[in-house]
């Protein structure tokens, strides 16, 4: 279930913060309201979290992994590491 950030479209509120979270189905119909406040809010754009490569992976590391790996010899030929 997706995560999606919220904040009040005008002003402030001491309940909510002016901005919330919530874990919401993709079926839901579109949040207008703050639920602790009422007031009208928007939908914002969060950042997503990716995984990050840290290092380029080497054919040991790919091995490790349980990967084979192929060295390219000519157009359509290779041969296994």
């Amino acid at each position: 279930m997706p995560i999606y950030e919220y904040e009040l479209c005008e002003g402030n509120c001491v309940v909510c913060g002016g901005k919330f979270t919530l874990n919401r189905p993709l079926s839901a119909k579109p949040l207008t309201h703050c639920p602790a406040c009422k007031k009208p809010v928007r939908k914002i754009i969060s950042a997503f979290n990716t995984p990050t490569k840290l290092k380029p992976l080497s054919t040991t590391d790919a091995k490790k992994a349980g990967f084979q790996v192929y060295k390219r010899l000519g157009k359509g030929e290779y041969e296994r590491q």
